[in-house]
């Protein structure tokens, strides 16, 4: 579960974190604390030795044991009633000297003493020792304190990033739950609210238009669907006929009728062909497949026209104004030229002339045929849409709506208008580089 495992890492992270700051504090505070047993240690041999010296009664203190040191080692207790502090051969030199000092840590029964002696003016050394009982159990209470405040940090710290943590990821449970859903139902409707301008947030309005994506793509495979459907009934119907025809004649047809026919069929077959090739482009989307490079409009198009001069025997002239270089898929490119090309052969008189344009990145092709009329300049790219003065003419519908998915992959736009020479005038504008 996500939610747990960034609790779970965000309790270590402060557990690490306080016990870093603990540790160094403690590292911080005992020197200081082990310098201030030292500095009561060499105070209170300095007022011993100013009291023996003056002759004046010696304060008590419950946690010092002093004792006099004598020149020859004899122990002089000078607080009566508590253990002697040990002596050794450190310590019998200074009071044999009556100077220098020597501090040592001793253990009297379960209790451990710090032991200062100081050399005494004149022989002899004072030996006082401070119980250690109090600054262990200091110590200990602040292992104490800092533990149990330590855990409550930590408690505190998993309960606030559980909440926190939960609400930062309710978007994403609303994501999760809207994609289970979605993969349950295939219902597409669902549209998530806007969580924020945090990456989440970011998130989630990616997510809502790739929904929207969706629906539309799911709308036009249906209309595609739906559209072909349509288009594809008609060369069966006739194709069906056709082949009924000649199974029930089984040979007893004309030469001239079954020529008929079979022309029939084999005319079908080539229109059902092409439907179906230019259908599996369409909802395949193949020319986004293709990697975008630098072409060079005026050479691709003459690559073209001089293949549909071979192929036609149509006079196909090209006029170039300033022409650029574009961003697209060569093939691709090709295929929209080819279109325009083939639409502008296919319907216009034979014994006229087809014109090429460019200009910069407008590439336009010039009929004089039929023409487009005003109410149907937009709906030529549409597909499968057919005028009806060019029904008759084969051809699937689909030409030009390629021309304008390809055009528009590539972030350009598409157009047709009348030619000002009689005729359409159809082509499209990419972006131009430079």
């Amino acid at each position: 579960m996500l939610r747990a495992r960034l609790t779970l890492v965000a309790v270590i992270v402060t557990v690490a974190a306080i016990l870093t700051t603990l540790v160094m504090a403690y590292r911080s505070v005992s020197p200081l604390v082990a310098a201030q047993v030292d500095r009561g240690l060499a105070d209170r041999a300095d007022v011993v030795l100013a009291l023996l010296d003056s002759g004046a009664e010696l304060p008590e203190r419950p946690d010092m044991t002093e004792q006099l040191l004598l020149a020859d080692g004899t122990v002089v207790p000078l607080t009566p009633g508590r253990n002697p502090l040990p002596v050794n051969d450190f310590d019998r030199e200074i009071a044999r000297a009556g100077k220098g000092s020597n501090e040592t840590n001793v253990d009297i029964g379960d209790t451990t003493y710090g032991v200062l002696t100081h050399g005494r003016a004149g022989g002899g050394a004072v030996m006082v020792g401070q119980n250690y009982d109090e600054v262990t159990r200091v110590d200990n209470e602040f292992l104490w304190s800092t533990a149990s405040l330590t855990v409550l940090a930590v408690v505190a710290a998993a309960l606030i990033s559980w909440l926190a943590i939960g609400r930062i990821l309710r978007p994403m449970r609303r994501l999760a739950d809207a994609t289970q859903r979605i993969t349950t139902t295939r219902d597409l409707s669902t549209v998530l609210p806007d969580a924020g301008r945090d990456e989440v947030g970011e998130l989630t309005r990616n997510f809502n238009s790739m929904l929207a994506a969706l629906r539309v793509s799911r709308a036009q495979q249906q209309r595609l669907v739906e559209d072909a459907s349509h288009e594809l009934r008609t060369p069966l119907t006739s194709v069906r006929g056709s082949a009924e025809l000649l199974q029930r004649a089984r040979g007893r047809l004309g030469p001239d009728d079954e020529a008929k026919v079979l022309t029939t069929l084999v005319q079908e077959a080539k229109a059902l062909d092409a439907l179906i090739a230019e259908l599996v482009e369409l909802a395949t989307d193949q020319h986004t497949a293709e990697p975008a490079t630098e072409v060079n409009l005026a050479e691709l198009a003459e690559d073209c026209v001089q293949r549909f001069r071979r192929r036609t025997g149509r006079t196909i002239t090209v006029r170039l104004d300033d022409p650029a270089t574009v961003t697209a898929g060569p093939h691709a490119l090709a295929r929209c030229v080819d279109n325009l090309l083939d639409n502008a052969t296919k319907y216009s008189p034979p014994d006229t002339d087809v014109e090429l344009v460019i200009h910069r990145a407008r590439l336009s092709v010039r009929d004089h045929g039929p023409g487009i009329d005003p109410a149907a300049q937009r709906a030529v790219f549409d597909r499968f849409y057919r005028a009806d003065r060019t029904r008759a003419t084969p051809g699937s519908g689909l030409g030009l709506a390629i021309v304008h998915d390809i055009v528009t992959a590539h972030g350009g736009s598409v157009f047709a208008a009348d030619n000002p020479g009689g005729g359409a005038e159809v082509g499209f504008e990419l972006p131009a580089r430079g």
